[in-house]
């Protein structure tokens, strides 16, 4: 495909990358407002709150350990394909995840799925970024994520409707269409794209990385899971996980072909931004999780109205992302980024004020304030990140911003479920005093749990509902300010690292260089077009409007370049 006919279809790649993307945000959004129906022992597989989080932690985890592998994969052989690739695998793993008959076979379906979404993912970013000039790129990376706003909204309420009339593997059969539909698209419309550096593929450092990011999530959640956070059974796979990933970031120092170039993280605005990014889906994975039990099991909804009230979320969100551009060439890179975690950080210390008999409105303007907070934190760092990176190393940068995500999502899943786990049933210990000893370990673990031992011991039970309620409520509490916090310390990252909008002077000169006119249609002379090299491009990058800097070039003779040269 030529570059003309790029350039001319360049919005139509753009809207077959969106529908690749949607496929992935689509089966996450799902899957949270189905936990309440796969927890249930006859209508879905009767799965303990700690196998849940696996389900989650099980796809995010493979996700984000092959992300960057896959990138540069995709460079080598080329992005198209493997576009095509992932989308087929990820279909296959939605087939299995739809027909699984046991948590744990749930658990490696998703597992499963997480390679199908490794490979798709980095490849939508990178081939924006070779599509797209950068004059163009900021507002493409908006749309594209919005793409994730719309997989909010559409995800919960789709998935609503299917638990209402099917059973629960028909949330994961949805993807089938979609994945099968962006494939024919993709084969149809996108241009073949490949980094011509021919770079190995460190697979030692592949299985670090996963090995010790599994280790890591397997001790906070035991610790949620009921074990002492002073046993073995926590310390060891967590202290086991941690020298795991410092052995891994001792072998990429020295790797020719790293599996993720932690060099990369020296430069500043991509750290600040890297850390960004993780802080707000840790904020946002676990919010996700407990919002999802306490709209079915605390406020009675059913799942297709759980999934409605997820709405105000991807409307947030939607609003907010395709005005980051603005906010970040106008205001810089910094001040958008630390607004956007300020604003989630009120959302997320506003969960205290929902209780057991809450307006639903209150909670639907919680989460617009912290959809409209992640809508404007998100561009902007992915667009600090990609910029940073030359072309050629697209996919190693979108890598890098979707394993911020994931890693992001696991944490907050693993560390904000067990926090969760632990306040729960600690405030439900005095209740659970009055069953049976053999009864009360399985129903402290959980909401979901509590509930159906107060629906086996029949009325008899009913003691027990009002103070889960009260206990789940508490514990939904003391979890959402410790995400607060933790948002509220990614703003002060985002405001000491990353870099605010630089002031260009006279001093400053930009080289510009003539190039070749776009199309120009057939009753009209071509007419030359100035285009950013290097040096523009680094302005664009860093917040500052490509026309400011050719007010400057206008000013200095001498920094511009002879026609023809």
């Amino acid at each position: 495909m030529d570059t003309q006919t790029i350039y001319r279809r360049r919005w139509g790649i753009l809207s077959v990358l969106v529908i690749s993307l949607l496929a992935i945000v689509l089966d996450n959004t799902i899957l949270n407002v189905g936990l309440k129906t796969i927890a249930e022992p006859h209508v879905g597989l009767g799965a303990s709150q700690s196998q849940l989080e696996w389900a989650i932690n099980s796809y995010t985890l493979v996700f984000a350990g092959l992300l960057f592998t896959f990138g540069v994969v995709g460079d080598r052989i080329g992005r198209k394909r493997m576009l095509m690739i992932g989308l087929v695998l990820f279909g296959l793993g939605s087939v299995l995840s739809a027909f699984s008959r046991s948590p744990e076979q749930l658990i490696f379906a998703r597992a499963a799925m997480g390679l199908g979404g490794a490979a798709v993912m980095p490849q939508t970013l990178s081939i924006i970024s070779n599509v797209f000039e950068p004059q163009e790129r900021a507002k493409a990376i908006g749309i594209w994520a919005s793409a994730v706003g719309i997989g909010v909204a559409i995800g919960p309420v789709l998935g609503g409707v299917l638990l209402a009339h099917f059973w629960w593997g028909s949330i994961f059969l949805v993807n089938v269409p979609v994945t099968i539909i962006g494939a024919i698209l993709v084969a149809t419309l996108v241009p073949e794209s490949r980094n011509p550096e021919r770079v190995g593929i460190d697979y030692l450092g592949v299985l670090l990385s996963i090995a010790g990011l599994v280790l890591v999530v397997y001790g906070i959640v035991q610790g949620g899971d009921g074990d002492s956070w002073g046993s073995f059974a926590v310390l060891g796979p967590l202290f086991g996980g941690l020298a795991v990933l410092g052995l891994f970031a001792w072998h990429e120092l020295r790797s020719s072909h790293p599996a993720l170039d932690v060099r990369l993280f020296r430069d500043r605005r991509l750290s600040a931004s890297a850390g960004a990014i993780a802080l707000v889906f840790f904020g946002m994975g676990g919010v996700y999780f407990f919002t999802s039990f306490y709209t079915q099991d605390v406020l009675g909804y059913s799942p297709v109205d759980a999934g409605l009230l997820t709405v105000p979320f991807a409307v947030g969100q939607l609003l907010a992302s395709p005005r980051s551009a603005a906010l970040v060439r106008r205001y810089g890179a910094k001040l958008a980024g630390t607004g956007g975690m300020l604003v989630m950080a009120v959302a997320l210390a506003g969960y205290v004020l929902l209780g057991t008999t809450s307006p639903v409105w209150l909670l639907g303007l919680l989460f617009f304030i912290q959809g409209a907070g992640i809508g404007v934190a998100m561009p902007a760092a992915t667009s600090a990140v990609m910029d940073v990176l030359p072309r050629e190393k697209a996919g190693a940068g979108s890598a890098l911003t979707n394993t911020s995500r994931q890693v992001g999502v696991a944490l907050g899943t693993a560390v904000l479920g067990s926090i969760l786990a632990q306040a729960y049933h600690t405030s439900l210990s005095p209740t659970l005093g009055q069953l049976p000893a053999t009864a009360r370990g399985a129903a402290g673990s959980s909401i979901e749990a509590t509930q159906a031992v107060a629906a086996r011991l029949g009325s008899a039970g009913h003691f027990l509902l009002g103070p889960a309620n009260d206990a789940f409520v508490s514990a939904m509490h003391v979890t959402t300010l410790v995400a607060a916090a933790i948002s509220l310390a990614g703003a002060l990252v985002v405001l000491r690292w990353m870099p605010g909008k630089p002031r260009l002077t006279e001093a400053d000169p930009v080289d510009i260089v003539p190039v070749e006119a776009a199309p120009a249609e057939a009753t009209l002379e071509p007419v030359p077009v100035l285009a950013p090299v290097p040096a523009l491009e680094a302005t664009a990058a860093q917040g500052i409007d490509p026309i400011d800097a050719l007010d400057v070039w206008q000013e200095n003779p001498s920094a511009r370049a002879p026609r023809g040269e």
